[in-house]
């Protein structure tokens, strides 16, 4: 959320820098150069990231960082309101390890900012020093040889220049060769780093930063920088050929708890035993937190109790990893969270998953990766309000979208029928939009189904993309003539909870519930949901369900079957029994429903779906 500063300031035209005190401008026009300079290295510093974990992503990372910075409205002259204003921006879109920690330096420096307009050389270097604790506190197990190591070794720097310069272009200019000096230093501290002959990436990518800033006060061209606000350049670089670690911990994880009093201490005890590369900054009102961990969705049940979750984001790096040294194809698989797909058939065909969110009082989850799904239908009759969902923001299929990009020729997503959900209009937007930007091919299929009848259309595309047999264009248009070939049947043991989420009417619900009703629910060629059958018994619903099952089977052969369940284990076994009896096939996958589609049908259901060839 972008900070918006009314308080008066002078015009551009005609401001001049004071070349002995630093004030709010020339804060955030120096920050302005250096994010450019991050955004000018972004591959770079994927290429040479091999620590804490081979993710390939910190340019990425501290790129996001700074583009949350610079769309923090123009500052005023006055240092400490626009210190206070960069670093709130870069704690709420700080993303990796070296993007939480510069957050932190930068919360450490806007907080040891008194009430000056302006900092002279002396007070800007004490206050540097100051909030290098700030990025060391930070972190649960300091590792020297990175971005902190490379801020003590700058502030040792200013230290012992101070005296000697009486300018700020002097002392960044001059104090610059320290930080130089420490980054090239940081290849013989780490092993990993020496076993791959490179600098670390957090470090380099502040240095790089450092270089920015010295650009602006050797040039004060702001005219030049101003362009930064709204354009993002990419320089190609050549890929550094690094042979990437194993990962320790799965997935890296991250949020923002916003409270009253949250307490680092409390939280580093809490969750240091959840995994590695534990980060935690901010204030005791707002903290980032960001770790290593094989089990994300137990971190957010551990946090949510002390406050708010107001921002979540769960990279995969082992499925990072082999995209960077394993990628299969040339075209990129895009699904959404309720293809009910299991996660080892995701692993195996490398396709990418949006998660959709759940909305739980005032705090949300990521379906399936933040949220568990057997842990969810456990809770869900002890909820007091009944959960909501949401489909992934537009911002999260562009930030997927342009890292798929960069590794793939082209990218094809297909998604959750988008007459129920909006999901297929955001990913077809960010598709167009990142499309344009990367010069590649993007395409956006609408499945006109969900839960495991969309999982088998998606599972049906990654095996035609593995057998090399197709462009990117045969496969848009084989994905749109399987999904007329898909049949999704879903038998109910109660519409209340369908009632209560407004998928029918509360009139029908209450019919449905005092007639003991049990519905079987289908999803037509165009998306469009409707009452098959209505039986008065579970009996005579699974006579119905195998009835229509059947009748499907007589359209043609078969591809494949799948059942999906949400908390209904013993149903889904009769079915799978039954129709491996009557097609001589066992299922392509049987799996719980997400949590999203459970919030709005209610634990229970079960649906079948088929594919026909």
């Amino acid at each position: 959320m972008c900070t918006i500063l009314k308080t008066k300031t002078k015009p551009l035209a005609t401001y001049t820098p004071n070349s002995k005190k630093l004030d709010g401008k020339q804060l955030y026009y120096s920050f302005l150069a250096g994010a450019q300079r991050i955004f000018d290295n972004q591959k770079l510093l994927n290429d040479i990231n091999v620590f804490p974990v081979a993710d390939a992503d910190t340019g990425t990372n501290l790129a996001s960082t700074m583009r949350s910075i610079i769309d923090t409205n123009i500052p005023t002259d006055n240092i400490q309101i626009t210190a206070n204003a960069l670093a709130d921006a870069a704690l709420v879109g700080a993303r990796g390890n070296s993007g939480i920690i510069f957050a932190q330096f930068l919360y450490g420096f806007s907080n040891e900012i008194k009430s000056e307009e302006s900092l002279s050389v002396q007070s800007f270097k004490d206050i540097i020093k100051l909030a290098v604790k700030y990025a060391y506190d930070s972190i649960s197990n300091p590792v020297e040889g990175t971005m902190i190591t490379v801020l003590r070794e700058w502030s040792d720097g200013l230290s012992a220049i101070h005296e000697k310069v009486d300018e700020f272009k002097q002392l960044i200019i001059e104090s610059y060769q320290s930080a130089k000096t420490s980054l090239a230093e940081t290849t013989g501290k780490l092993e990993v780093l020496a076993k791959h002959n490179v600098v670390d990436a957090g470090a380099k990518g502040f240095v790089v930063f450092l270089e920015g800033m010295i650009d602006f006060f050797k040039h004060e061209e702001i005219k030049k920088i101003l362009p930064t606000r709204n354009v993002i350049k990419f320089q190609s670089t050549e890929a550094v050929a690094i042979n990437h670690d194993e990962v320790t911990f799965r997935y890296c994880t991250e949020a923002m708890l916003i409270g009253e009093k949250l307490d680092k201490l409390v939280l580093k005890e809490m969750l240091e035993p959840l995994g590695d590369s534990l980060v935690i900054a901010g204030s005791p009102s707002k903290l980032r937190i960001h770790i290593h961990t094989d089990e994300p969705s137990l971190l957010f049940e551990k946090i949510n109790v002390l406050g708010d979750i107001t921002f979540q984001k769960v990279d995969d790096m082992v499925m990072q990893k082999d995209v960077m040294e394993n990628r299969k194809n040339n075209i990129a698989l895009m699904t959404d969270s309720t293809c009910d797909l299991p996660q080892e058939m995701i692993e195996k065909h490398q396709i990418h998953v949006v998660p959709l969110s759940v909305h739980m009082g005032n705090t949300y989850f990521l379906d399936r990766v933040t949220l568990n799904a057997e842990r969810f239908y456990n809770i869900f009759d002890s909820l007091k309000e009944r959960p909501s969902t949401a489909q992934p923001a537009f911002k999260d299929f562009s930030n997927k979208l342009s890292y798929l990009s960069t590794h793939y020729e082209s990218v094809i997503g297909m998604h959750i029928n988008s007459k129920m959900s909006g999901t297929h209009s955001n990913a077809t937007r960010s598709a167009k939009s990142i499309s344009w930007q990367m010069k590649k091919p993007i395409d956006i299929i609408d499945s006109k189904k969900l839960t495991g009848s969309l999982g088998l259309l998606v599972l049906r595309l990654a095996e035609a993309i593995e057998s090399k047999n197709y462009s990117h264009d045969e496969l848009i248009e084989l994905g749109e003539n399987w999904s007329q070939k898909s049949d999704l049947f879903v038998s109910v043991k109660t519409l209340k909870y369908i009632a209560k989420s407004g998928r029918v009417s509360p009139l029908k619900g209450f019919i449905g519930n005092l007639l003991n009703l049990k519905p079987i629910i289908t999803v037509d060629k165009e998306g469009v949901s409707a009452l098959l059958e209505k039986s008065f018994t579970e009996e005579g619903s699974l006579k119905n369900m195998m009835k229509h099952a059947k009748n499907t089977l007589a359209k043609g052969e078969l591809w494949g079957y799948a059942i999906t369940h949400a908390n209904n284990p013993s149903t889904a076994e009769w079915y799978e029994n039954e129709l491996t009896k009557l097609t001589g096939q066992k299922p392509k996958f049987m799996n719980v429903a997400s949590p999203v589609l459970g919030a709005n049908t209610g634990p229970g259901v079960v649906a079948v779906s088929f594919l026909l060839k």
